[in-house]
């Protein structure tokens, strides 16, 4: 586990020198945080795979998702992430829960015209 961390680590630039006094930690503070979060990840995910098993068989896997899905996955992603670019830093939680109805709105509409 620590040999993919350190190679995972490697690669995006992080320093993975440790500690001479502690050789579990590294010398660098980020480093050592990130190597507690890839550790709790893996716990968290060898658990969940434990406690519901059918969900990660292989034999029951959902299909791939087609090539339509993929498509209006990206267009309703992309509209979010526009919606939210025009939103101003100083517009706190209002300008969210302004976007997010707005969002609601337009879907209603596409709805409402569709049928």
């Amino acid at each position: 586990m620590r040999t993919a961390f350190e190679a995972w680590a490697a690669r995006e630039g992080h320093i993975t020198r440790r500690r001479e006094d502690k050789p579990e930690e590294y010398l660098v503070y980020e480093t050592q945080r990130r190597w507690v979060i890839w550790q709790a990840a893996l716990t968290h995910g060898a658990k969940a795979a434990a406690e519901a098993p059918s969900k990660f068989a292989r034999e029951e896997q959902k299909p791939a998702v087609t090539q339509d899905e993929a498509t209006v996955r990206n267009r309703v992603l992309n509209e979010v992430l526009d919606a939210f670019s025009e939103l101003d830093e100083a517009a706190g939680m209002e300008g969210v829960l302004k976007v997010i109805q707005g969002l609601k709105k337009k879907q209603k509409e596409l709805a409402d015209s569709k049928a």
